[in-house]
C-alpha cells in the first residue's frame, strides 16, 4: 500500500480512537456524578439502573473497538495493514475505506 494510504489511514483510525476515549471519559465523570443522587421511587432507580446498564453496555463496545482499532495501528506499523490475515492477499480500498478495522476480505472475488 502506498505511503499517503497508509498515513491516510492513520489519521482516520487516530482522530477515531481520540474521539472514543475523549468520550469515554465524560461518561465516567457523568455516571460518578449520578450515582450519588438519591432516588426516593423505586420506578426512577429502575430506570435510572436500565439507563445506566445500556450505557455501559455501548461503552463496552466501544472499549472493544479501541483495542481494534491499536491493533490495526500496530499494523500499519508493522507494514501489515491492509493484507487479509486468512489468505494472506491486499484488502481492496474499498473494503478499508468502508471498514478501516477490517483484517480480512469478506467474499472472495467473483
Amino acid at each position: 500500500m502506498k505511503k499517503e494510504n497508509l498515513e491516510y489511514f492513520r489519521t482516520l483510525l487516530n482522530s477515531k480512537l481520540e474521539e472514543l476515549l475523549t468520550e469515554a471519559g465524560k461518561v465516567v465523570t457523568v455516571m460518578s456524578n449520578t450515582d450519588e443522587k438519591g432516588f426516593p421511587d423505586p420506578t426512577d432507580r429502575a430506570s435510572h439502573e436500565t439507563d445506566r446498564n445500556f450505557l455501559l453496555r455501548v461503552k463496552d463496545r466501544e472499549r472493544r473497538l479501541i483495542v481494534k482499532i491499536r491493533e490495526a495501528l500496530k499494523r500499519i506499523d508493522d507494514g501489515e495493514y491492509g493484507i487479509c490475515e486468512i489468505c494472506g492477499e491486499k484488502i481492496s480500498g474499498k473494503r478499508l475505506e468502508a471498514r478501516p478495522l477490517t483484517v480480512g476480505q469478506l467474499f472472495s472475488e467473483f
